[in-house]
Order: structure tokens, then sequence, then C-alpha cells
């Protein structure tokens, strides 16, 4: 019903940056809270930052004043900007949306993930 394809991530050397988008098509009436995760080998998966439809935004604190999230809801579309990237930053990035899906007389939410890009951040 609703696809999220996350793009952007790539190798980088410490001090980088990078952007990942993260874009949701289907039977969408509205995006609510989205964000991203992260998960390294062998660790949990970790929220990064999420941000509500209202714009409202909520960091780590490993990643604050680094890391600034950001949304295009005419488009669907979730950012984030990663700047002085650090080796600890390396992860597999998943975003994540709650979804209220296009319904005739009720309201439905749900969740979704898209299927991970990879960061990498060494020199």
């Amino acid at each position: 019903q609703v696809q999220l394809v996350e793009s952007g991530g790539g190798l980088v050397q410490p001090g980088g940056s990078l952007r990942l988008s993260c874009a949701a098509s289907g039977s969408i009436f509205s995006i609510d809270a989205t964000g991203w995760y992260r998960q390294a080998p062998g660790k949990q998966r970790e929220l990064v930052t999420d941000i509500t439809s209202g714009g409202i935004s909520n960091y780590a604190d490993s990643v604050k004043g680094r890391f600034t999230i950001s949304r295009d809801n005419a488009k669907n579309t979730v950012y984030l900007q990663m700047n002085r990237l650090k080796p600890e930053d390396t992860a597999v990035y998943y975003c994540n949306a709650r979804v209220r899906l296009l319904r005739v007389g009720y309201r439905e939410f749900k969740d979704y993930w898209g299927q991970g890009t990879q960061v990498t951040v060494s020199s």
C-alpha cells in the first residue's frame, strides 16, 4: 500500500557530509510523524531524529548540532542532512513514517519502514 524509498547513502571521509532522502508513495492521505533510525553492526536499531507533522524535531544527543531533519509535505519526502560525519555514524539508516492511509469514512494509521541505506564514514 505504501512504500518508503531511501537514497543518498554512501562512503564519505570523516568530517564530510551526506544528505539522505526518503520518499513515500502509495495510498497516502498524509504523513504524521516521520524520522530516521540507524543500526550499526552488532548493535540495536536506534532513533537518530524524528519530526512531527507540525515541524517539531527531536535529535539523539550524539547527532545534535551535526544532523538536521526536514520534510516536504507536498512531496511526502523527509530529508536528513548529515554534517561533520564521524566514523561512529557508520550504520544502515532507515526511514520510518506513520502514515494516515487513504480511506473513506474512517481513519487508519500504519507505520512503515524503508529498506535502509548504508552510510560509511571512513578515511
